[in-house]
């Protein structure tokens, strides 16, 4: 038989071709449960993460005066996660913390010290200057360590401030902290509430209004965040959190006098108080000697030091806050009364809860309580005009040169709460 060739098409090339194709599925073919399921889920896992990622962006976006870093950090504890960012910063503070021994690599700067006034006695009402602070055990000091200089400026002849700059504790020796001592019969303090710090609506401004700045002497930070301070806000007569008893708490009355105690035993409401803003549990307590203007009796009718609060280390009753461990070691602040009255600032580098609480016992303080902790939220600035008579040209210097957050900070509008401190008019 004579080899013909196979048709095209026809070959086995062409018979496989043919038993493999098939004919497109016809439309409108309703897909099958599981992959309807498929598509569902897909779909609502879009969903669901483009919230979150919409939220953040919107967060981050959001035109304020925090860095993008702190503005995602404030995201995370707004939805739920500061447990993860506590975590996340415990542990790398806790590689990343300050070295043992050496010395400080910068000197106390006292060059833009105040004067210290005429030689004659001020005539007005003030309190005498605070003896020197003690370094601690087996430090030997660095010119100027611990020893109050004049700054601000003069009320009535007397001085409304000094500062001095410490050793943290005997092992972190190459660490200045910051202390600044601040006579309330000379300044008036007023609370600022921040734009997302307490929340709420506020009469009182986010920044120190151009009115007020000629005034203007010094600012500092307030607490946590009201969801972490474990405590309330109250100001110009409305109370923006609920105030807890027993937390510790700084109160400023409607003559400009400020004091730190334990709301409940030491204040309780009245027409004379202007704020009250709460933060955790008091760290120095049990001295006495100053009165409460306006409130309770001290509970003790002489001047008698503080001791730090039982259980700072271990925080086992929570009474310190979730935000980082006590033992960490962290910027951190606080602010505490002396047994004469005085008011006394304190922050810096290398403190745990403990080194925080003996720094300010060392300041002379007989009750304190931690403010804001972290390098971008902790600040003392010092303010002066470079033109007398014009508030436009007033500018802040830091007490610590190598905080995180400008001299300016407190000059526009800022996302956490402050204390603004002013002069006097006598």
């Amino acid at each position: 038989m004579p080899y013909s060739h196979p048709a095209p098409g026809r070959g086995r090339r062409g018979r496989a071709a043919l038993m493999t194709t098939s004919a497109p599925p016809p439309p409108n073919t309703p897909k099958s449960p599981r992959e309807a399921w498929k598509t569902i889920t897909v779909v609502v896992l879009v969903a669901l993460l483009s919230i979150p990622v919409l939220s953040l962006g919107k967060a981050v976006l959001t035109p304020n005066t925090l860095s993008m870093t702190e503005r995602a950090a404030e995201w995370m504890r707004d939805n739920n996660m500061g447990f993860i960012l506590n975590n996340v910063e415990s542990w790398w503070f806790s590689k990343n913390g300050p070295k043992a021994g050496g010395a400080p690599d910068r000197e106390i700067d006292i060059t833009n010290a105040a004067a210290t006034g005429p030689t004659t006695p001020p005539a007005v009402p003030h309190l005498p200057k605070p003896a020197n602070v003690p370094v601690p055990d087996g430090v030997t000091p660095v010119a100027n360590e611990g020893v109050w200089t004049p700054v601000g400026p003069l009320v009535g002849g007397a001085q409304t401030m000094y500062t001095t700059q410490v050793r943290p504790d005997s092992v972190h020796t190459s660490i200045l902290d910051g202390l600044v001592w601040i006579d309330p019969k000379l300044v008036k303090f007023e609370v600022h509430p921040g734009t997302e710090e307490p929340g709420g609506k506020h009469t009182v401004p986010a920044q120190v209004p151009l009115e007020k700045r000629l005034d203007l002497i010094a600012a500092f930070n307030g607490g946590f965040r009201m969801q972490d301070a474990l405590g309330g806000f109250y100001l110009d007569g409305v109370t923006h959190k609920p105030l807890r008893d027993g937390a510790a708490s700084l109160v400023v009355y409607k003559d400009g006098v400020a004091s730190v105690g334990m709301w409940g035993r030491d204040f309780e409401m009245g027409p004379n108080i202007e704020a009250v803003r709460q933060n955790l549990d008091l760290i120095i307590d049990n001295g006495g000697g100053f009165p409460f203007p306006g409130g309770n009796p001290s509970p003790k009718d002489v001047a008698t030091p503080g001791e730090p609060a039982a259980g700072l280390d271990n925080n086992q009753n929570g009474a310190w806050g979730d935000t980082l461990g006590n033992k960490v070691l962290v910027w951190r602040s606080a602010v505490g009364v002396t047994a004469d009255g005085a008011l006394v600032y304190g922050y810096g580098s290398g403190l745990g809860a403990q080194s925080l609480a003996d720094l300010m016992l060392r300041a002379g303080c007989v009750r304190a309580m931690e403010l804001d902790i972290n390098p971008a939220w902790t600040t003392f600035n010092f303010y002066t005009a470079a033109t007398p008579g014009n508030p436009s040209s007033v500018s802040g210097t830091k007490l610590l040169p190598d905080s995180q957050k400008g001299g300016n900070r407190y000059l526009t509008n800022d996302a956490r709460d402050f204390v603004a401190v002013y002069a006097r008019k006598i």
